[in-house]
C-alpha cells in the first residue's frame, strides 16, 4: 500500500482536526502518501481529492470543525454511487481509505469495504452511541460546553428563583443529557430512552421547591418526547403548583464547536494513528477503538450491529444524585 485517502462525514465535532492530522503523520511515518478528500462521501464522488503534507496538518489541532468539509450525500446511499466512489479511488490510485464519521458515515465505510475495497472507521460523533468503544471524538468537549452553560445558567435560576429547562443534542441518544445532568447537578435528567411522565416531573420539581432550593435545572435531551417546548408550556400553566416560573434554553450548535479539550485531542490523535496502521496492516472492515483505555481494532459489522445502550448504572445514579 503506498497511498490512502482520509475524509470526515456527518456532523462536525471537536477534534476532528486532530484525528485527520493523525492519520497523515502516521501515514508519512509508515511511508505512505495521504490524500485528503473534501465534503465527505459527496466530495469523493466528485473527485475533491488533493495530497496532504505534514506541513498542510500543521497547527490545526485547536481548531473546530474540520478542515477537509463535510457534507450530506445522499447519491452513496445507493449501490451506483458507490460504484462511482470506487472509479473515484482508483483514478486516484488511492489504496485504502480512513473514514472518521458517527455510525451513518460508518455505514457508508462499511458497505465500500464490502465491495472489496480497504476501509477503516473511527467513531466521531458527540451522542456517543457507537457501539464497542467506550467513547467517540468530539463527546469530551461537548459535555464540558454543555456543563459549562449549566453552571452559568444555575447562577441565573437562584437569582431568580426558577426552573431551566437545557435541551441538548440527542435525538435518539440521551448520553449527553444524562452525563451533563450528572455532572452538572441537575435536578432532573429527561432523555428518549426512558419514558417520564409530566406529573412525575411536576412532583420533582415541586418536591424541590418545597425542600427549600433556589432553582430546578432540569437537563433534556432534544429527542425526549413529547419535547422540551410541550413541557415548557405545561410547567408554565402549573406555576403555582410547581412553585417556580420557568425558562427554556436550548443549547443547539454550540455544543458541536470550539477547541477540542485535551482528552479528544488525546483520543482522536490515538484513534487517527491507529486507522492509519490499521490500513497498513490489513485490518479492512474494521474501526479503531477505545476500549478501557486501550486502542483496539473493532470489526465494523459489530459495531454497527446495535446503537449502544444507555448506561444503566449511569442513570441509576443520576436518580439518586436528584434527590
Amino acid at each position: 500500500m503506498k497511498r490512502i485517502g482520509v475524509l470526515t462525514s456527518g456532523g462536525d465535532n471537536p477534534g476532528l482536526n486532530a484525528c485527520i492530522r493523525a492519520v497523515v503523520r502516521e501515514g508519512l511515518d509508515l511511508g505512505l502518501e495521504v490524500m485528503g478528500i473534501r465534503r465527505g462521501f459527496a466530495g469523493l464522488l466528485d473527485g475533491e481529492i488533493a495530497q496532504l503534507t505534514a506541513r498542510s496538518v500543521g497547527g490545526i489541532m485547536s481548531r473546530g470543525g474540520t478542515i477537509l468539509g463535510t457534507a450530506r450525500c445522499p447519491e452513496f446511499y445507493e449501490v451506483s454511487g458507490r460504484r462511482e466512489a470506487l472509479r473515484t479511488l482508483n483514478r486516484f490510485e488511492i489504496e485504502g481509505l480512513v473514514v472518521i464519521g458517527g455510525n451513518g458515515s460508518l455505514t457508508g465505510a462499511l458497505e465500500l469495504w464490502r465491495m472489496g475495497f480497504p476501509v477503516v472507521g473511527v467513531p466521531s460523533t458527540i451522542d456517543n452511541d457507537v457501539t464497542g468503544t467506550d467513547t467517540a471524538i468530539g463527546v469530551d468537549t461537548a459535555l464540558n460546553t454543555i456543563i459549562d452553560a449549566i453552571d452559568k445558567i444555575k447562577d441565573t435560576a437562584t437569582s431568580h428563583n426558577r426552573a431551566f429547562l437545557i435541551e441538548t443534542m440527542g435525538r435518539h441518544c440521551g448520553y449527553l443529557a444524562l452525563a451533563s445532568g450528572i455532572a452538572g447537578g441537575a435536578e432532573i435528567v429527561l432523555v428518549p430512552e426512558v419514558e417520564t411522565t409530566y406529573d412525575e416531573i411536576t412532583d420533582k420539581i415541586e418536591a424541590a421547591y418545597i425542600r427549600g432550593k433556589p432553582h430546578c435545572i432540569i437537563v433534556v435531551a432534544e429527542g425526549w418526547k413529547p419535547g422540551t417546548e410541550a413541557l415548557a408550556e405545561y410547567l408554565s400553566s402549573r406555576q403555582e403548583t410547581v412553585g417556580f416560573s420557568v425558562r427554556l434554553t436550548r443549547l443547539g450548535y454550540v455544543q458541536r464547536g470550539g477547541s477540542a479539550s485535551a482528552l479528544d485531542r488525546i483520543l482522536a490523535t490515538r484513534l487517527g494513528a491507529a486507522a492509519a496502521r490499521g490500513l497498513v496492516e490489513g485490518h479492512g472492515g474494521h474501526m479503531a477503538a477505545l476500549a478501557q483505555n486501550a486502542v483496539t481494532m473493532v470489526p465494523l459489522p459489530d459495531a454497527l450491529s446495535c446503537t449502544k445502550e444507555l448506561s444503566s448504572q449511569m442513570w441509576e445514579l443520576a436518580q439518586v444524585m436528584e434527590r
